[in-house]
């Protein structure tokens, strides 16, 4: 996905723009000592999350100086986000927590090397999108799959034919197509990669038939015709993809309150300096 394309699109979401000043009023003064902030990303390089960091590291650099964006990938997002959790608290460390990190993973794990509750001092948050559901377009013209109801009636008549890509075990990906194939019935393989970057790409290759991805991720490769999309996870239309119904309103019998988003956000390790 290009940089501009998800710049653009996050812009008319969220203002993105607007972002930016609290995250550096978080950090008080300048970097008049002209030290590096090291800004941890817990997924791949390349994905949605790795490209809004790299984008608030180069809007800031003129006030708070150099950030460096340090991709930990691995367990989840879990890797990334304990070593923001033991960094230390003198605010050049600072990372990015994700509705995986802090809302899936400690239902996920049994064991979890952090406390999202504690260990950590919030931000900001980054950016908040609801997913949808795609499929590869090759894929989707050979098996006659052109609307949400195609894709179900396929799904049920075909068990464990199709098969999904998620950016990794109790990513948002996943939980949508776990949910989805818990109200529809139906049996879709897994298949986790190691961010959603890697997901996309198996999906556009035809490694993986469908997947849940984010919308913001997904939008520019629907408008170019790579991608199929057959619903949005939110109780009403996206303006950026206004054709596209909701699964809700596509099948309302099985999905009328199916509402899943994926959000990220700007934290800190605890006790963080506040000048």
């Amino acid at each position: 996905m290009q940089r501009r394309q998800l710049l653009s699109f996050t812009t008319k979401s969220i203002a993105l723009g607007a972002v930016f000043m609290p995250a550096t009023l978080v950090f008080g003064q300048q970097n008049t000592n002209n030290r590096t902030i090291r800004l941890i990303v817990p997924y791949a390089a390349g994905g949605p999350i790795d490209v809004t960091a790299r984008l608030i590291a180069s809007q800031v650099k003129d006030t708070l100086g150099t950030v460096i964006i340090d991709n930990k990938p691995g367990a989840g997002g879990n890797i990334g986000v304990d070593l923001i959790a033991k960094a230390p608290p003198d605010g050049l460390t600072i990372g990015i927590a994700a509705l995986a990190t802090h809302a899936i993973n400690p239902w996920l794990y049994a064991k979890m090397p952090f406390d999202a509750a504690k260990d950590f001092a919030p931000i900001t948050q980054m950016l908040r999108v609801p997913q949808v559901l795609v499929m590869n377009a090759d894929t989707a013209a050979r098996l006659k799959i052109n609307t949400f109801q195609d894709f179900l009636r396929y799904a049920k008549a075909n068990p464990a034919k199709l098969n999904y890509g998620s950016g990794g075990n109790g990513s948002g990906g996943h939980l949508a197509g776990e949910m989805f194939k818990a109200r529809a019935g139906v049996f879709a393989v897994h298949i986790p990669y190691n961010g959603g970057n890697p997901a996309q790409l198996a999906l556009l290759s035809g490694q993986v038939d469908f997947n849940f991805d984010n919308l913001a991720t997904a939008a520019p490769n629907i408008r170019s015709g790579k991608l199929k999309a057959l619903g949005v996870t939110a109780l009403k239309r996206s303006p950026n993809l206004p054709d596209v119904p909701t699964l809700a309103e596509a099948e309302p019998s099985l999905f009328k309150d199916f509402a899943i988003d994926t959000w990220w956000g700007l934290v800190a390790p605890p006790a963080r300096p506040q000048t």
